[in-house]
């Protein structure tokens, strides 16, 4: 049960912000209205994407210190797991933005640069199945990641910041911090970021634990 506490964790605060967070009474904004029930899901999503990142980082450094491709399984599937709340997260994000500002997609840099960030670890998954050999796609994987994820940070964080955005907290526009003036969105955002990231963790663990197992069978499918 010690084992397992987490996961099942993971799964009532995700049903809880399910529930809550479509049933839960929201401030009546302009423009926004019941729109702003996004917050539980789309930017919750990209929060969760954002911890896997940095574990995929810190088990990127790991493995160029010890060489250990266990460090490797987990660097790449947190990435892969990353990856799914990206699209998730952009795909809640048009939805929204459909309601919001009258179209799917905009020209807007925060939307223009998270596209660019996931298009560059879509090309870490492209790079790592043109290597052949296991540790040579480990180590330069490795390196790719702690770059990309360097290159990812500002261009979802700090440049939007730094021009015109529509997004609430860029270019001059107030963030959901001002629009927070009812805790019940408290109530559910705060829960639901650590759902949407024990899930990522989740299903990270399953993959490493199903990578492992194909490399040992190959393994012994050598050495007969």
């Amino acid at each position: 049960m010690r084992a397992y506490w987490w996961k099942i964790l993971a799964i009532l605060l995700l049903a809880y912000t399910l529930v809550a967070g479509l049933l839960m009474d929201v401030p009546r904004l302009p423009i926004l209205n019941e729109t702003i029930r996004a917050l539980y899901f789309h930017v919750t999503m990209w929060f969760g994407m954002i911890i896997l990142l940095i574990i995929a980082v810190i088990y990127a450094v790991k493995f160029l210190k010890s060489g250990d491709l266990k460090q490797d399984d987990i660097s790449v599937e947190c990435t892969n797991g990353a990856i799914l709340f990206g699209v998730l997260g952009i795909v809640t994000g048009s939805l929204w933005a459909r309601f919001t500002w009258g179209g799917f997609w905009t020209n807007d840099p925060k939307l223009n640069g998270a596209a660019i960030g996931l298009l560059m670890y879509f090309a870490y998954l492209v790079l790592r199945n043109s290597i052949p050999d296991i540790y040579q796609r480990a180590r330069i994987s490795a390196v790719y990641s702690i770059f990309a994820f360097a290159v990812f940070i500002p261009l979802i964080f700090i440049l939007p910041r730094l021009t015109d955005s529509l997004h609430p907290g860029s270019g001059g526009n107030p963030g959901f911090n001002a629009y927070d003036l009812d805790s019940n969105l408290r109530k559910v955002f705060y829960p639901a970021i650590l759902g949407w990231a024990l899930l990522g963790a989740w299903i990270a663990s399953l993959r490493v634990r199903y990578r492992r197992l194909a490399r040992q069978f190959e393994e012994k499918l050598i050495n007969q």
